[in-house]
């Protein structure tokens, strides 16, 4: 793994890898640097087999509050050219984070805001704390969304509900995301932190190969008819059931704990 960035951290404990957005007197907003550095983070946990859970948060009072619109606005004429390599270098995160094989646990630590929100969602697991809130914001300053949260967002709460974050900029409190569907679990912010490492220890020692292909089905249940995804879950099952399966039953059958490797 690259053990150095600027904009972000990256700690291993166990198999769980940590990265933190660290620029929390930018409020840990995403420019070309940070951009560059979640691409490349993102690229190294999903490649490396030793991480079986990727645990993602943000230091200080924000999770990230989206893009950063004072680097943007130095971007002059060059804006388009200069908008787009952000938005692949987000987007290569992204693509890194939904595909790779660990389950993603996302501590949601305060506001979180545009391309904040597409990150926030990528997680399998989101909790959030009784502090944070959530707005797009996008159409505030002239912009459209990015972040796969035109992908994530429609999938998880719904065409219309996803059509008034976007068009009306509407902040949704902690407890209002969780309602929506948003968010997995709402908690005190003191407790986030560790609540949010336990989960995701407690996924690190779980059935890698089994968390591997529900991720994969779940990434591609909107693709395909019936038919070809009853076939897509008769092989990811049968693969898993001469892998962690074969522990897991027999773990089940002995009643004892499943010791998954």
């Amino acid at each position: 793994m690259s053990p150095q960035f600027r904009t972000l951290t990256l700690a291993r404990d166990g198999a769980v890898a940590r990265i933190t957005l660290d620029r929390p007197d930018a409020a840990n907003c995403v420019n070309q640097e940070m951009g560059a550095e979640l691409a490349q983070v993102a690229r190294d946990v999903a490649s490396d087999p030793s991480v079986r859970a990727v645990l993602l948060t943000g230091s200080g009072r924000f999770f990230c509050a989206g893009g950063d619109v004072k680097e943007m606005a130095g971007y002059g004429e060059r804006a388009d050219l200069e908008m787009k390599k952000l938005a692949d270098d987000l987007h290569q995160a992204v693509t890194s984070f939904a595909r790779m094989d660990a389950p993603l646990v996302v501590a949601v630590n305060g506001t979180v805001a545009g391309a904040g929100i597409g990150l926030a969602i990528m997680g399998d697991l989101v909790l959030a704390a009784d502090s944070a809130s959530f707005t797009l914001a996008y159409t505030n300053v002239g912009l459209s969304p990015d972040g796969g949260t035109t992908y994530a967002l429609p999938r998880l709460i719904g065409l219309r509900r996803t059509q008034e974050l976007i068009f009306t900029n509407r902040t949704l409190r902690a407890p209002e995301a969780l309602e929506w569907g948003l968010v997995t679990q709402v908690l005190p912010a003191a407790e986030l932190d560790a609540e949010a490492t336990a989960l995701a220890q407690r996924l690190a020692a779980g059935p890698k190969n089994s968390y591997r292909t529900v991720r994969q089905l779940l990434l591609s249940t909107f693709d395909h008819g019936l038919e070809t995804h009853l076939e897509l879950e008769g092989r990811g099952i049968s693969a898993c059931a001469v892998g962690d399966g074969r522990e897991g039953v027999a773990a089940f059958v002995d009643k004892r704990a499943p010791k998954f490797v």
